[in-house]
């Protein structure tokens, strides 16, 4: 999919004191960055930023780092933040970026949660090195999740998350947690769920959600 080009996206994300610039300067010093201790978990593919804004909101003493590539689709979540009539959280910052460079950017262990949410289905069979969910993408958040961190995996896609389960329960890096067919449904899994943009669009439309939650194994 192509993304229409905002000429004045980056002006505006470098303008924001919450995006990072230069991010893989502070591998291993994310602590430096946030001024504590507090875990960090990370969303890729983060779109709007309306999951990850109310994760931080409603958990300060969490660090959260939002992953997105396209610098229009990061505009949107820093328009977001300074159009919300509360103050930004401290706890949160985004970074533009590819996904495949994660492990330049944290170091071993540095990282307690990984979120992914409705990512790109990537459907050509060609492509599959390319899903978030695929077990190139698994090795490199071994590198970064602490000994017990874990994934959680939404999306609306049955055969990207049927996908995702084969690759998790082939890895030996990964075992499965959880896993639901019907999230909305399923009262255990849906605890305390935050529903993205898109889970809200697709939700509205009847479509099920999928969710697997992926632990890393020492």
């Amino acid at each position: 999919m192509r993304l229409r080009n905002i000429p004045r996206a980056w002006g505006v994300l470098n303008e924001c004191k919450e995006v990072v610039k230069n991010e893989s300067e502070y591998r291993g010093r994310w602590q430096e960055v946030f001024g504590n201790s507090n875990p960090v978990h990370i969303e890729i593919g983060m779109g709007k930023g309306q999951f990850l804004l109310a994760l931080a909101r409603q958990n300060p003493k969490i660090n959260y780092i939002g992953i997105e590539r396209y610098s229009s689709v990061l505009l949107r979540a820093v328009e977001k933040l300074s159009d919300d009539s509360e103050a930004p959280p401290s706890n949160i910052r985004f970074i533009c970026m590819d996904a495949r460079n994660v492990t330049d950017v944290f170091a071993f262990g540095e990282v307690d949660c990984i979120y992914l949410n409705f990512s790109d289905p990537w459907p050509k069979a060609r492509h599959a090195a390319r899903r978030l969910t695929s077990r190139e993408f698994l090795a490199r958040y071994h590198k970064i999740l602490v000994s017990d961190g874990v994934i959680e995996f939404k999306t609306d896609n049955r055969l990207l998350f049927d996908f995702s389960v084969a690759e998790v329960n082939a890895s030996s890096e990964f075992v499965l947690k959880g896993c639901t067919y019907d999230l909305h449904h399923d009262i255990e899994m849906n605890q305390g769920n935050i529903m993205t943009e898109y889970e809200e669009k697709f939700s509205a439309l009847g479509n099920p959600i999928y969710k697997l939650i992926a632990r890393r194994e020492p």
